[in-house]
């Protein structure tokens, strides 16, 4: 149950961090309350895996599915350049992620 949390509130991580970069400054309050409201479940998921995760486990991981994720939506979305080179570097992340899961 502490890594589908886990993974959930990594998730979470990526949702904020993309409503933080499109609320301009929180002027715009449909992006500002979607920070809010992610940013909220993300700290409570994260807080949540720790108890039954390593600290620095838990935080690599979470930290890990978030940026794969808030790099790959704004390479999707044409917000940031697309290369072979990017790409293989976040699959690097994203075994190094599954290489924690493994491990533990």
């Amino acid at each position: 149950m502490y890594w589908l949390v886990l993974v959930i509130s990594g998730v979470l991580e990526a949702v904020w961090a993309t409503a933080l970069g499109r609320s301009e400054g929180f002027t715009r309050l449909a992006p500002s309350a979607v920070f809010v409201v992610a940013l909220v479940g993300s700290m409570a998921g994260l807080a949540y895996a720790m108890r039954g995760l390593p600290l620095g486990t838990a935080y690599a991981v979470w930290v890990g599915i978030g940026a794969v994720l808030t790099v790959a939506y704004a390479m999707v979305t044409g917000e940031e350049s697309t290369s072979v080179i990017k790409v293989l570097l976040l699959a690097g992340i994203i075994g190094c992620v599954v290489g924690l899961k493994v491990i533990h």
